[in-house]
């Protein structure tokens, strides 16, 4: 399946994009957003990153006419400060990270990122990390598969999936897919296997979010995003998941507040000021329209702040 990059339109509005800007699309994909960026540069730049080689490739080849304001960076965002330090850039005009998984990671069934198809056992973003979905489910203890479950996942039947796959593999290592949607579906009740959702879903979720290390990853590039934007620049993250948009919602109320003295003392003593403001108060999200045409936006939350200071 193609692509179809959420909140497009909306986020690429919230950018207010310079012509003679440089801007990192921190989650590259298959390039959606990159693209209407450079559309709009005359003697910009875009430092495009992701975690996923096959993407970078795949991108490269649609951005192919562009390819002379863009730098393709094969990383992390949680690195955002040692890559922008390599590429002597001190600040931006903007920075875009779209948080989801792209279509073509997820229908691709040798990524092991979908419950809908049979595959082994992987779900790395990035398959030069040695931590696989195989792995997790056959070596980590019962305790930290259902925190994971239950954390991650919100899934209610956390102790019970927990305890069955602890149970399944001891007999044989679960190895695929399939075996873990198995293993997942027998343990929970049955009234529960013909819901709406896929039963699966919620536990799939919370293994990729830890194998990735996803939500770490998110609080460290958020944490160093204001250092690195210009005054009036602009961050916009879109999210798909409710921890994702808590996480970058406090950080983003966190440094517009700046200040951390407890609210009873007369005056500020810590000396932190605030560094962002808060374009959205609210989320952006989907209209009906888009989520008729895409229903894998459904989800998406746009939060956009702005660099301010002295």
């Amino acid at each position: 399946m193609k692509h179809t990059p959420v909140l497009l339109k909306e986020s690429i509005e919230g950018l207010d994009i310079k012509p003679d800007g440089i801007y990192i699309d921190g989650t590259l994909g298959r390039g959606g957003h990159t693209i209407e960026i450079a559309k709009r540069l005359q003697s910009g730049r875009i430092i495009a990153i992701d975690r996923d080689a096959d993407a970078l490739k795949e991108s490269s080849e649609v951005l192919i006419e562009y390819k002379g304001c863009i730098s393709f960076v094969h990383g992390n965002f949680r690195d955002i400060t040692r890559i922008l330090d390599e590429k002597r850039i001190d600040a931006v005009d903007g920075m875009i990270f779209d948080l989801g998984v792209s279509s073509p990671q997820l229908d691709d069934h040798r990524r092991g990122f979908s419950y809908m198809s049979d595959a082994p056992l992987d779900m790395r973003m990035d398959r030069l990390e040695d931590l696989t979905a195989f792995e997790a489910i056959n070596t980590w203890s019962e305790e930290k598969l259902r925190c994971i479950f239950y954390e991650y996942g919100e899934e209610r039947y956390a102790t019970l999936i927990a305890r069955a796959i602890v149970r399944k593999r001891a007999a044989s290592p679960i190895e695929s897919t399939q075996g873990l949607c198995e293993v997942i579906i027998t343990a929970i009740p049955a009234a529960a296997r013909h819901e709406e959702q896929h039963p699966a879903k919620r536990c799939f979720l919370a293994i990729r979010i830890a194998i990735n290390d996803e939500l770490d990853s998110l609080r460290e590039m958020l944490g160093a995003v204001p250092e690195r934007l210009k005054i009036g620049g602009r961050i916009c993250v879109i999210s798909f998941h409710s921890l994702e948009d808590r996480i970058v919602k406090k950080s983003f109320a966190a440094h517009a507040i700046g200040c951390t003295c407890p609210k009873d003392f007369p005056m500020c003593v810590c000396g932190i000021t605030p560094t962002l403001r808060q374009i959205t108060k609210k989320p952006i999200i989907p209209g009906n329209e888009e989520i008729e045409n895409n229903s894998r936006a459904r989800s998406a939350k746009l939060r956009i702040a702005e660099r301010i200071g002295k």
